[in-house]
């Protein structure tokens, strides 16, 4: 965020009585949650929204903050992805919902008042928002909640207590410089066993590309009944600046190298993912399709085109190959060097094993130079172009393994209108997203020859998204039933083992 718009908006700030900065929430347990105080409707299939800072859209039709509304909560259902039935009795497999919502920092709602003066200023302050923020959380009684702009101070003398209360554990990483909110990830201790959790810092000193706060967290949690199988959740918060694509990658990759590192196993296989996240990148975004296709061809590509928010992109610079710098020591697959290494040597090992003739005693004959000139002579110039194709092709590309896919589709049945995952007064657009890996083998199934099918991760349900037309009738985000300018994303996955 520019460091100017603090006191550019400062007026804003003044134009809300003090008592509405920050409320303090004085008592914990029961007495934070009242009888849906913000309207939620006691079925929790129904639910709230929210949005983010996308400037480059057009206004929403908005109705002045003065006007007394009644505005009516955004109804949401629970959508089957699956024909998946409830497992068996002694089916080795474990059900768990993940959550992914950006809450809307108080400090960064203070400072970009603009983006809100459609809201009734009661429904800005503190002490209402934390209300419904925590009571949607307790009626969506997710296992696993991915929290981004989660302002530490909060965090520390109210969110985290009243989540301990709802039977969470949780974990934090807070934005690193002078930022005041973070990212956090919080687990029920009752179904969950946290084995490992790893904060990501983005910023790394003397990196001119690198040098943005933004963070994320990466853990591995195992079912409380079977500490024997495991999957990774990583959340994050991408940087905002839609003119900075290059920085998100940069971000992106550090993270999926911490991702890919923490989830795969000895063997080469992996343990099942979740990625989850304010990717601040649109569904048709290059961005987006580097996460799910596992590839970006980037030759060609402008920087403010990478995430899809930028409406006039061409103008702008291109993006550089090396796309980060060879001193963060990621490849462009996106893992360490040192792990890429050691997968290769191993992989080399396992080669010449499985061909080694048991009943050979003795060095094989050395090829005669000759015959290896003349080889290699014939073949030179079709080696020689596909060599250098390939390496044209390498210099202006990355990817990954992770082979994710989206929870979404991004598109509303059965009219096909864009879903909405944030919206204030000058934007409605989609820049969150869960997903998760694809038939991810678990264990050493996956490196046989006729792997154990049905291991990994399956989608069984989402809770539906709205679209523009059902947002313009709540006056959009925040309102008196919706307490942050995001929606919350939910998913409820099938662990298979």
């Amino acid at each position: 965020m520019n460091p100017n718009w603090n006191n550019h908006y400062a007026p804003y700030r003044r134009q809300m009585h003090p008592s509405m900065w920050r409320l303090p929430v004085t008592a914990l347990g029961s007495s934070l949650f009242p009888r849906a105080p913000v309207g939620f409707p006691p079925d929790v299939r129904n639910f709230s929204s929210s949005a983010t800072r996308m400037e480059q859209e057009p206004p929403l039709k908005r109705r002045r903050s003065s006007e007394k509304l009644d505005v009516k909560s955004l109804l949401r259902q629970w959508d089957s992805c699956s024909d998946a039935s409830s497992p068996a009795e002694g089916d080795n497999s474990f059900d768990f919902t993940v959550m992914s919502y950006n809450i809307l920092s108080q400090d960064l709602l203070l400072d970009n008042m603009y983006l809100y003066k459609h809201c009734p200023p009661e429904v800005l302050s503190w002490n209402y928002r934390l209300r419904g923020l925590l009571t949607e959380l307790r009626l969506h009684d997710a296992d696993i909640l991915c929290l981004q702009e989660v302002q530490e101070d909060h965090f520390v003398t109210q969110i985290r207590p009243a989540l301990d209360t709802l039977g969470y554990k949780c974990v934090y990483k807070c934005r690193t410089g002078d930022k005041t909110d973070g990212c956090a990830v919080a687990y029920r201790r009752s179904r969950l066993s946290l084995l490992r959790s790893n904060p990501v810092e983005f910023y790394r000193p003397g990196d001119a590309l690198l040098d943005r706060d933004n963070v994320g967290l990466v853990v591995q949690l195992s079912p409380a009944s079977d500490p024997t199988s495991s999957f990774c959740v990583a959340n994050t918060h991408l940087l905002y600046n839609p003119r900075r694509g290059d920085i998100k990658l940069a971000q992106l990759a550090i993270l999926l190298a911490e991702l890919q590192r923490s989830s795969r196993l000895p063997d080469g296989s992996s343990y099942p993912v979740v990625l989850c996240g304010d990717f601040n990148s649109t569904p048709s975004s290059p961005l987006y399709s580097f996460l799910t296709s596992g590839r970006l061809d980037f030759r060609d590509l402008h920087v403010a085109m990478v995430s899809g928010q930028e409406p006039n992109p061409r103008g702008f610079r291109r993006i550089s190959s090396p796309p980060w710098s060879d001193s963060l020591g990621i490849t462009r697959s996106c893992v360490y060097r040192n792990q890429e290494t050691s997968e290769r040597n191993q992989n080399q090992e396992t080669k010449e094993r499985n061909h080694q003739d048991p009943n050979q005693t003795e060095e094989p004959a050395s090829t005669s130079p000759t015959v290896m000139e003349g080889a290699i002579s014939a073949l030179s110039v079709e080696d020689q172009v596909s060599h250098i194709t390939q390496e044209i092709h390498d210099r202006w590309s990355i990817e990954h393994s992770l082979k994710l896919k989206s929870v979404y589709d991004h598109r509303l049945s059965p009219d096909g209108r864009d879903e909405i995952t944030t919206c204030h007064s000058r934007t409605a657009i989609t820049v969150d997203y869960i997903l998760y890996s694809r038939d991810s083998a678990v264990g050493p199934s996956s490196s046989s020859a006729f792997p154990v099918s049905g291991r990994g991760l399956q989608l069984l349900q989402r809770l539906s998204l709205v679209g523009l037309v059902e947002l313009e009738q709540v006056n959009s985000l925040p309102n008196e039933h919706h307490c942050s300018d995001h929606l919350p994303l939910l998913a409820r996955f099938r662990l298979r083992r």
